[in-house]
């Protein structure tokens, strides 16, 4: 083949395989590359509408409205005290107040008097009586606490009220001041902090019901082992002394029926 041919084969091949550039400015190792422009335009195109979407995501909540719940308020309570029987309820259940619940008990329970005192000395532990008064007194002592609880729980509520609306608002504002990504890292902390301390004040309410149960449990518990020891004492008195009237020679008066 001739040198002139080669030539020939060989620039035809070239023009083929070429990518769409030229020389700019006459000066042939600058090119433009149309297809690799045209790439980057769109690539630049996709990350601002990405951009622009992200920004208003964050930025513009336009409807947030549609989460708002409202916030339920505790009615306060209001004990009927016709007589002095309930002196300091009201107080107890809607105030932290220790002294007034602690009174507020005393003034609506029987109390153990001086002559009962003297006959529970003679009592060994583990007698129905002492049980009685093991029961009376752990109720005195967790009740006025679950008094004290459900006061300080309703007080807290009414303290808590203003903070609580403010967050809500906060979350619910489609301002730009609101809606920066620190701003709502901020706003969900202090969501979570208002609700570590609901739980904790709820917290206090569970282990009061849990005492109050104890106590209640501690009543049945008596009242069966009670039963249960008079059904034995009935069964052994009725063996040991024959209760038929044809064998009857003198009155019974220890009997338990």
């Amino acid at each position: 083949m001739k040198a002139r041919q080669k030539w020939i084969i060989g620039g035809t091949a070239l023009l083929l395989t070429a990518t769409p550039s030229f020389a700019l400015f006459g000066i042939g190792d600058i090119v433009f590359d149309p297809t690799s422009y045209a790439s980057l335009v769109s690539q630049l195109t996709t990350l601002e509408t990405q951009y622009n979407m992200l920004r208003n995501n964050i930025e513009h909540f336009s409807f947030k409205q549609q989460w708002q719940t409202a916030l339920n308020t505790m009615k306060n309570a209001n004990v009927r005290n016709m007589f002095g029987e309930t002196n300091g309820m009201t107080i107890a259940l809607n105030t932290n107040s220790p002294a007034a619940s602690s009174s507020a008990w005393t003034a609506a329970t029987v109390p153990v008097n001086g002559t009962t005192t003297t006959y529970l000395a003679g009592q060994a532990p583990g007698s129905s009586q002492l049980s009685e008064l093991a029961m009376v007194e752990a109720s005195d002592s967790v009740s006025p606490d679950c008094l004290t609880a459900v006061g300080q729980y309703r007080g807290a509520r009414t303290q808590n009220a203003t903070p609580n609306g403010s967050l809500a608002s906060e979350q619910l504002d489609g301002g730009t001041a609101t809606n920066s990504e620190v701003e709502q890292l901020n706003l969900l902390n202090a969501a979570e902090a208002q609700k570590m301390s609901e739980m904790q004040s709820q917290g206090v309410l569970q282990a009061c019901l849990a005492s109050e149960m104890a106590v209640s449990n501690m009543q049945q518990r008596n009242t069966a082992a009670l039963d249960l020891d008079t059904a034995a004492d009935v069964t052994q008195q009725r063996s040991a002394n024959d209760t038929s009237a044809a064998n009857e020679s003198n009155t019974w008066d220890s009997y338990l029926p």
